[in-house]
């Protein structure tokens, strides 16, 4: 089984920064891409950002310029530094990661539980 777990949510005041965290563990033969996703409550789920393995990103233009996304191939893991963070940041921020569990599977995606970051004064 493959397994993402999340870290880092919290809550901030605005301006503040945090950082995200997501380890992908279990049986992984390669990740094609790792992103990061959020719900705010009533509201679907929707991209924040994207980085594919060979290191290329893209963001949603609201967090443009204030978020980074990064990994670690080595440890499987993405990052989502936040930077100037705004009440409207507030969610359920979601890790995905696109991978084969082995050269024969399919590619699919998987998704962490979630954590919450906060935004408020």
């Amino acid at each position: 089984q493959v397994q993402l777990v999340e870290s880092g949510g919290g809550l901030v005041q605005p301006g503040g920064s945090l950082r995200l965290s997501c380890a992908a563990s279990g049986s992984i033969f390669s990740i094609n891409a790792m992103g990061w996703y959020r719900q705010a409550p009533g509201k679907q789920r929707d991209l924040v950002a994207i980085i594919t393995s060979g290191g290329s990103a893209s963001y949603v233009d609201a967090v443009k310029g204030r978020f980074t996304i990064s990994t670690d191939n080595a440890k499987n893991t993405v990052y989502l530094q936040m930077n100037d963070l705004k009440p409207e940041d507030t969610a359920v921020y979601h890790c995905q990661a696109v991978l084969r569990k082995t050269r024969l599977d399919p590619i699919r995606d998987y998704w962490g539980q979630g954590t919450q970051v906060t935004v408020s004064s």
